[in-house]
Parts: structure tokens; sequence; C-alpha cells
């Protein structure tokens, strides 16, 4: 059986590991009882893993979000969905691999599903172009989503980007028109829109199907204007300075939620994602449903002027802090809360 790719930070792991698998091997190939000691190195291994998880520094928490075997937005989606259809094409010739969408089903919901789609080896991320989407990409995003609203379907987003395409082909295409055209629309839209950033969310291709009513992060995503290895070296020309870029940013899940960035972290399995995927699947539809839920109650109104008030909030932290010795005046969304009733 191939192993799981280990991070630096899990080799302690390695030799623990090793261990249980050698006497699964044992208790398989003769009839000794060995359940106690399995038990007690398991738990050794589980305690060890939530140890290490529980301290991630920035910096690690980017290796984590960019595990190769970290689940994807088809995994989850396969995982999370009682059924589901993609659909292809922008309708203006493109049909870009690395941002997918189709309707589906969760429970007794109709939704529209869109997202980022990396690749889990060499020739698979070539094809899915890493992730990284091409202004195709967006504008099929775009039909996808004004179809979800003409039918009154909510959109569930899934980010996982390092940023969008930045090939000159793209730019040629108008790459940063797509996003900006996106990032228009989407305020507009008239059914509820719940984002999650399930890896990284990098720059404007992640906020090209970002801007949502409820933004969610999974406990070991990240979420940032440019990744840390370009932020060092463009302030100290020097990408070895990534870790001090990384926790000068404030990408981590639990920085974005005191900034009132993100509206909901996702606890992750011990070890991360990629450990568990079924678990993590089954907190992911957990916490869609509930933020589904208390996003029905909204009328048309209310939806649009408060999606719009969370994005404008974000751009007051800079002022209050400068204003009010320091401290932000950014506070929770006032969609946490479950929306009144209103009339459309």
């Amino acid at each position: 059986m191939a192993r799981r790719p280990l991070l630096d930070f899990e080799k302690p792991l390695v030799e623990l590991e090793e261990q249980i698998e050698q006497i699964r091997q044992l208790a398989k190939d003769s009839e000794v009882d060995v359940s106690q000691q399995l038990l007690q190195l398991e738990t050794l291994a589980a305690r060890r893993r939530e140890d290490i998880f529980s301290a991630l520094s920035p910096a690690q928490k980017i290796q984590v979000a960019r595990h190769p075997q970290r689940p994807s937005t088809l995994d989850y989606i396969q995982l999370i969905t009682d059924e589901w259809y993609e659909l292809h094409g922008d309708r203006r010739g493109s049909d870009d691999q690395a941002l997918i969408g189709g309707v589906g089903r969760i429970g007794d919901q109709s939704v529209l599903l869109i997202g980022h789609q990396k690749g889990r080896d060499t020739k698979e991320n070539m094809a899915r172009n890493f992730g990284m989407a091409s202004p195709g990409g967006y504008r099929k995003a775009l039909r996808l989503m004004e179809h979800a609203d003409r039918f009154r379907l909510p959109i569930l987003s899934f980010i996982d980007t390092p940023g969008a395409y930045a090939g000159v082909l793209a730019e040629e295409q108008g790459q940063g028109e797509a996003i900006a055209v996106n990032l228009r629309e989407m305020f507009r839209l008239r059914v509820p829109i719940i984002a999650t950033v399930i890896g990284e969310g990098g720059s404007g291709g992640a906020l090209g199907i970002g801007v949502a009513d409820r933004l969610l992060m999974f406990e070991h995503s990240v979420y940032m204007v440019a990744s840390p290895e370009a932020c060092a070296s463009i302030l100290w020309r020097d990408a070895a300075k990534a870790p001090a870029a990384a926790a000068a940013l404030k990408i981590t899940a639990s920085d974005l939620l005191q900034l009132g960035v993100i509206d909901d972290v996702i606890r992750e399995p011990s070890g991360g994602n990629h450990w568990a995927p079924l678990e993590a699947a089954a907190a992911l539809r957990e916490a869609l449903l509930r933020h589904l839920e208390e996003l029905k109650g909204c009328s048309v109104s209310r939806l649009l002027e408060e999606r719009y008030a969370k994005f404008r909030r974000m751009g007051q932290f800079l002022e209050s802090a400068a204003t009010a010795g320091g401290e932000s005046a950014v506070g929770p969304s006032t969609l946490a809360e479950s929306c009144p009733a209103e009339p459309d």
C-alpha cells in the first residue's frame, strides 16, 4: 500500500505509522492477539497528530492547504450531494477544466455548485492547470450562476486556487475583465450564495467566485491577497522569507474570523482533511445546510443589502485602527443571525 505523502512537521508520526502497519501485518499473518498494542499505538499517534496540528504556524497551514491528497471540489461534491450533474462551457468557445460547476441536490435542497479543481498528480494538474482558471472559466461560472438566479437555486462555491491564470493568452482574452464582471454581477444575484475556502484561496482568482452572503473556511485553509512567496519576493526580494510574510498577511481562518472577513470556521479532523476526507465532507455538509437554512428566511432585498454591507465593512478596518487606537470596528456580519422574513 502506498504511503500517504508526509509534510515535514508530520515526520514524528512516521515511526509510529510504521509500527502500526507492522503490527497489523503481524495480526494478519498469525493468530497472535495484538489488539491491545495496536490500540495503544493508534491512540498515541492520534494524540501526537492532534498536538502537531493544533499548533501549526501560518506557513505550515499553507503546506496543509496545498497537500496533494487534500480533498478537492469534485471530491466534496461527490460526497455531499445526493445527485450531481456537471455542466460545461461558457457559450463562447471555452470549457475551462480548472473551474467546474453543475446542478445538484443536498437532501431536499436543489443547488448550483461551482469551484476550482486541482489535480492529484502532474498529469492531472496539467489538465486542470493547477486550479488556475482562465477567463473562460470565470465566464462559465457566471453563466451557471445566472442559471441559478433564473431558477432560484442557492449557489455553493468552493475556493481552491493559487490565483487566476496569469499567462499572456489569459490576459489577451480579458482575465481582469472576466473577474471584475463576476465581482459586479455576484452582488446582484437574488439567491443565497455560500462560498467555502477548502484549500488555498489566492487573490482575484478566489474572489472571482467568492462574493457571498456567507464565507466559510476549513480550519487549515488559507485565504490571501498574494502568496507568501510572492509577498516575500516583493518586500524583501527573498522568497526564503515566506514564513515571515505568511504570519504578517493574516491568512489563517482564525485570523480572518477575528477580522470579520469570514463568517465561520469548519473544524477539520485530527491531522487535517487529507487524513479523514469522509469526516471532512460530513462537517462541510452540516455547515452548508445550517447556513442555507438560516439564509432561507431572507427576502431578496435584505439579502442584497446585507451582501453589499458585508463587503463594505471589510474596508473599514484600517480606518478604524487609525482612529480607535488600533482596535478594529469590524464586527461579525449581521447575517450571522437568521434573517427575519420580509416581503420581496
